[in-house]
């Protein structure tokens, strides 16, 4: 196996793990912080957190990898943009990181508001939001935004280069700019976040990078476009 073939197998899988790892911490994380009395239901779920955490931990490295991995493939093509999707994706994973952080903080907030019970309770509840709203930002806002600028980056360069069918690059491209324009308006209204239309707007490039993630594993790059340095 040489290398082209083995990178394409690696990003194929961190795709998946990467999408999987976003699903599972929403599955886990979110009925326990959109409830009303998510300080309590987090104090005493307080191991589901910590999974979480460590799940956030799985989407943020290995969303990293994906553009690491692609970079040495795709900068034979256009090295400024094979450095720009790393740059982007690793700030992707930053934010990712910043928002797990404030979930492991608010998980002691939590255990702290339980353990002392109604005293000091006003505070407990302002920090809390102000600890969901770091999360808020960075996850539902920031990191998407991250993601679909290093992905519109890497689309264009499969696109140009022909590694793999235009047809999926050009989807995964117009997918990445439709999820990053709903992205930005939803950074001005923020209820938008949690309509059934911004889960309409993003599925195509989910269900893309499922395809993509399919197509490097089984056919990996078109090695008549491949070039060798």
């Amino acid at each position: 196996m040489n290398q082209d073939r083995k990178a394409a197998i690696i990003v194929g899988i961190l795709l998946i793990t990467c999408t999987a790892a976003t699903i599972l911490s929403m599955s886990l994380l979110n009925p326990i912080l959109d409830d009303p009395e998510y300080l309590t239901k987090l104090a005493v779920n307080g191991n589901l957190a910590i999974v979480g955490a460590i799940v956030e931990f799985i989407w943020a490295a290995t969303a990293m990898g994906i553009a690491i991995w692609l970079y040495p493939i795709l900068k034979r093509y256009n090295e400024a943009l094979a450095l720009g999707s790393v740059v982007f994706r690793v700030v992707e994973g930053i934010l990712v990181f910043i928002g797990t952080l404030g979930l492991l903080s608010l998980l002691t907030v939590s255990q702290e508001f339980l353990r002392l019970g109604l005293t000091e309770a006003s505070s407990f509840h302002a920090i809390g939001l102000t600890l969901l709203a770091v999360r808020h930002w960075t996850l539902d806002g920031m990191v998407l935004i991250a993601f679909c600028a290093g992905a519109l980056l890497y689309y264009w360069v499969f696109y140009k280069s022909k590694l793999i069918p235009r047809w999926l690059s050009g989807w995964g491209f117009l997918g990445a700019a439709l999820s990053l324009a709903v992205s930005l308006y939803s950074l001005f209204n923020p209820g938008f976040v949690v309509s059934w239309m911004h889960t309409l707007f993003n599925a195509p490039i989910a269900f893309q990078e499922m395809v993509f993630a399919v197509w490097l594993i089984v056919k990996g790059f078109n090695p008549e476009s491949v070039q060798h340095v």
